[in-house]
């Protein structure tokens, strides 16, 4: 490209000169005074005529009408000091603000102009949450659906996600001569086409080559569910057999993702026989589905593993919304006087009581479920609507983040098995999954005794005397630790809670090669979870060996890993191999 010519056309005029410094300066002071006097000015009338009219909450009452001082105060000094950066900040830096992501760029810090955008950005914000805390007349649901809207929106409105205003992108786009934005675009309009937000290289991961790889065979399969017997590798192993039931809601090997965070491997490597149970992505043909049929698949999961290794029960694991169900399951078992079938129940961030179950609590009001059933008229629920709904919950970290790297920036995307497996999504049976919203998490049923049945028995969770191994996440937005903690007062057996590190995902799958977070233990009785925090050991690492020795606990018969043992090699013929056909089906 040719220089830009900087010469005057004849006959037109000179461009006008740049203002000097002094220039920007006397007009900061110009705006600043004529905002100064119409405040003052405000302030004053509505003083003088309180008596006459009565303050309005959140417009005119005097903490609003200070915190509006402020914020014109401190955009005013904002200002002043990106002319004159010399000049002191107008009010300490925030730690989170100072630790933000977003901002690590240093020209934020660093550059007058793109630090006033920052800071103010930051004002902004600040000022808007404020004044959420601050409305008057809302009870505390109200009040958090609104700080949820109003982090959604400012989220959206991150100076980062504009080119514009993006310092990193401004220099990207001269620097590649605006192939970034190129690339950008084309990355977006391919997620449009697809309906869904790309997160890592789709391409860098492939079932049972490079994740889901741990050996096994499919030797039961249903119309809802595959039944994976996985291959031991010790010479003996317990006797007392191990069933996982993940949620449906994701394919099930986000607990075999990598060799080294597989748990199924791992599990398998502390001489467990261990099963896992992959579901069948909802289609037109299972519109009828509800929760009572996921409950049958539990119990038939579990009568066929008794039945194929000669054993009296089993022990289980159930995964979020698949942990909600074995709750139940165990339940009904127990009604029907076959609750010796389940030796033992772990549950990796399950609710049962669903008061404080967090920010999904946003979702189940009547207009979301009204637009769930508008875009289910073939009976199931597209997965990539779950998948939006759950980046909604970490808008900054699954959204933006994205926005700026991939769309402005034009980065590739970087290979990452968690986030493929979090882009592979399933459907869901829309009868029940709208019937789980309104039951479960508007309605709480399911913590009141009777008042939910499922196979025609009541389901009462205060007679569950199983033992009870309950993970938590310390950091977990999708099922919070408190809520998981509430399945203390529901269960009447024996039970070890344990807080984990982390969140939803990496609170799990947390191997103990990696040496990652740490683990809460308190062998004290407490009744509240605050309790149980204010009193627990910290341990650090990974809590998956704590498991291990409190499943061992429940028996510690071993028996050859020959026979029955061996997936195929008992009355169940393999059908084929793991990781199976229906966690490939799209």
């Amino acid at each position: 490209m040719a220089d830009s010519d900087t010469t005057t056309p004849a006959g037109t005029a000179p461009p006008p000169p740049a203002p000097s410094l002094a220039d920007m300066q006397h007009w900061t002071w110009v705006l600043g005074r004529a905002q100064q006097m119409l405040l003052e000015q405000g302030m004053a009338t509505m003083t003088a005529n309180t008596a006459l009219f009565p303050a309005i909450p959140g417009f005119t009452d005097p903490a609003t009408l200070a915190r509006t001082r402020d914020f014109w105060s401190e955009s005013l000094s904002l200002w002043q000091r990106m002319l004159d950066p010399a000049k002191p900040a107008p009010r300490a830096e925030s730690p989170d603000h100072a630790r933000d992501k977003r901002f690590k760029d240093p020209r934020w810090h660093d550059d007058p102009v793109f630090d006033f955008i920052r800071q103010s950005y930051f004002l902004v914000a600040d000022t808007m949450l404020a004044q959420v805390e601050a409305v008057e007349g809302i009870d505390d649901k109200q009040r958090e659906q609104m700080r949820f809207t109003a982090r959604g929106f400012l989220d959206a409105m991150s100076p980062t996600n504009f080119p514009g205003t993006n310092p990193e992108v401004i220099v990207r786009t001269i620097e590649t001569r605006g192939e970034n934005l190129l690339k950008g675009l084309h990355n977006m309009l391919a997620d449009l086409g697809k309906g869904q937000l790309t997160h890592t290289d789709q391409s860098a991961f492939e079932l049972g080559r490079n994740i889901a790889m741990t050996p096994g065979k499919v030797v039961h399969r249903t119309d809802l569910y595959e039944l994976i017997q996985y291959s031991p590798t010790t010479e003996t192993v317990l006797a007392t057999p191990l069933v996982i039931f993940p949620p449906w809601i994701n394919r099930f090997y986000i607990l075999d993702l990598s060799p080294e965070k597989s748990f199924i491997r791992w599990a398998v490597e502390q001489g467990i026989t261990v099963f896992m149970v992959s579901w069948r992505s909802a289609d037109k043909t299972m519109k009828h589905v509800v929760w009572d049929d996921y409950i049958a698949a539990q119990i038939d999961a579990v009568d066929t593993i008794r039945a194929v290794l000669d054993v009296p029960a089993v022990h289980t694991i159930g995964y979020c919304v698949a942990g909600t169900t074995l709750a139940a399951t165990l339940a009904i078992l127990t009604a029907r006087g076959e609750a010796d079938k389940v030796a033992s129940a772990t549950f990796f961030t399950a609710q049962v009581d669903f008061e404080k179950a967090g920010e999904l609590l946003h979702f189940v009001a009547d207009d979301q479920l009204a637009l769930i059933r508008s875009l289910t008229p073939d009976g199931f629920l597209d997965g990539r609507y779950m998948a939006a709904v759950f980046n909604q919950l970490r808008g900054r970290d699954l959204i933006w983040n994205y926005v700026t790297n991939n769309y402005l920036l034009g980065k590739d995307y970087a290979p990452f098995d968690l986030l493929h497996w979090n882009g592979d999504t399933t459907n869901l049976p829309a009868a029940w999954h709208i019937a789980y919203l309104t039951d479960l998490y508007r309605d709480n049923r399911l913590a009141r005794p009777g008042e939910m049945q499922a196979l025609g028995t009541p389901i009462d969770l205060s007679t569950v005397a199983t033992p009870a191994y309950i993970q938590a996440g310390r950091e977990d937005h999708i099922a919070p630790a408190e809520s998981v903690w509430a399945m203390m007062h529901h269960f009447i057996g024996p039970k070890r809670f344990v807080l984990a590190g982390s969140g939803h995902i990496a609170g799990v799958v947390n191997p103990p090669s990696a040496q990652k977070y740490q683990y809460w233990l308190n062998p004290g009785e407490t009744e509240r979870f605050e309790d149980f925090v204010a009193g627990a050991t910290e341990t650090k690492g990974s809590w998956w060996p704590d498991w291990r020795e409190w499943l061992r606990a429940m028996g510690e018969e071993q028996v050859a890993a020959t026979g029955a043992r061996l997936p195929g090699e008992g009355a169940l013929s393999a059908l084929e191999d793991a990781p199976g056909l229906y966690v490939r089906a799209r």
